[in-house]
């Protein structure tokens, strides 16, 4: 393999969210983050760009643009037009930009549980009314999570203005299939509603599918969708905070980009030469993790086998695994029990709406995540 996907690096010599939150003898599989150093393409054009030595304000680079209009076609067969895209520091502030921008006070703000957890702030945080509807859990370990249309359908009231979607899912790692999106597309129709697509794990789809755009796959839907995109998942990129929203709609964009201005601030030089380089110089990199995560995602399933009251579905997407600890006996705070006496951090899935999961993050060296698991073997196996 052309790239280092084994070395641990150590990332507690500059402050790291991932890796100092806990004590120093915990291993961190808990925040969306990777432990594998970026595609080498990335940093030798940041470290040219540093060494000019001057970072004034910047100016969105038209060649990003076009970059990411070919990443795109050549991905997922959407031809996109550059002044679709508005880019700003993260998906995290899109979601809330989106609220602020495409809602008014006391309006309801939908989503979908399990979920990443910001989306369950977005409401509360810009004064909409928050909205939730389950996910339907697999009636067996293996079996998918799945869209619930009448739950999805009961949740909706005449406040409702905007679902927030994501796709492929976190924390399940579902890659949406078509009949589930279509289901959405009609209720966002019939309803009425906006949909913010938020779709950041899209290139890292596991089992050889191919991810469809919500906005894409249903081109009437284009006049009420915001897809959000970034480098950030797919080359370990979260730091440099740049990512864009993709809104073919003039209207709906103008309305997006009055709320960004005054409230985002300049766009991050690096962010955006890093994205760029990752867009055209990082796919062999790209291929080579996914053959990596598909590989520790073995590695999780031959040791989630031998622990009894665990179950999961693999995910088809994303590096993190959503695992059900209710038949364990630790109790609804599994996440803290794991924590205390194995010495691992994970997520604790109270955060995302389900008391009693935990989610897994196995984007690290294959050996770190055995180092990890091996310890779960001593609490759970």
């Amino acid at each position: 393999m052309p790239f280092d996907f084994a070395t641990s690096i150590d990332r507690r010599q500059y402050p790291s969210q991932k890796w100092q939150r806990y004590a120093e003898d915990v291993l961190p599989l808990w925040v969306a983050d990777m432990d594998f150093v970026s595609p080498p393409a990335v940093t030798e054009a940041l470290q040219a760009r540093v060494a000019h030595g001057v970072f004034g304000y910047g100016r969105l680079p038209d060649s990003l643009r076009t970059t990411l209009c070919r990443w795109s076609h050549h991905h997922y067969g959407w031809d996109i037009d550059p002044e679709w895209q508005l880019w700003l520091p993260g998906v995290v502030p899109a979601l809330h930009l989106a609220s602020l921008a495409l809602t008014e006070p006391g309006d309801g703000v939908l989503t979908v549980t399990p979920i990443y957890p910001p989306f369950l702030k977005v409401a509360e945080r810009t004064g909409r009314l928050p909205q939730t509807a389950q996910l339907a859990e697999p009636a067996s370990s293996g079996e998918p999570w799945r869209l619930d249309r009448d739950a999805l359908e009961a949740a909706i009231t005449p406040r409702t203005r905007l679902l927030l979607w994501c796709h492929p899912h976190n924390p399940t790692g579902r890659v949406w299939q078509h009949e589930e999106l279509a289901l959405l597309a009609e209720l966002a129709e019939r309803h009425d509603l906006l949909i913010v697509s938020d779709e950041l794990h899209c290139d890292l789809i596991l089992d050889g599918q191919t991810h469809r755009p919500l906005a894409a796959s249903f081109p009437e839907l284009a006049r009420r969708v915001i897809t959000l995109w970034a480098p950030s998942k797919t080359f370990n990129l979260a730091g440099l905070t740049s990512a864009c929203a993709i809104i073919p709609d003039a209207a709906l964009r103008r309305r997006f980009q009055q709320a960004m201005s005054g409230l985002m601030p300049d766009l991050n030089v690096l962010g955006l030469l890093a994205a760029e380089t990752a867009y055209a110089q990082g796919e062999s990199w790209r291929q080579a993790l996914l053959e990596v995560l598909r590989i520790n995602r073995q590695a999780l399933d031959d040791h989630v086998a031998r622990w009894p009251g665990v179950s999961w579905c693999a995910p088809e997407s994303t590096y993190l695994a959503w695992l059900d600890m209710r038949q364990t006996g630790l109790g609804e705070s599994s996440q803290g029990a794991l924590l205390e006496r194995a010495r691992v951090a994970l997520s604790d899935g109270v955060d995302f709406g389900w008391p009693g999961f935990v989610r897994l993050n196995f984007g690290t060296p294959t050996a770190q995540l055995e180092d990890a698991l091996q310890r779960l073997d001593g609490l759970l196996a």
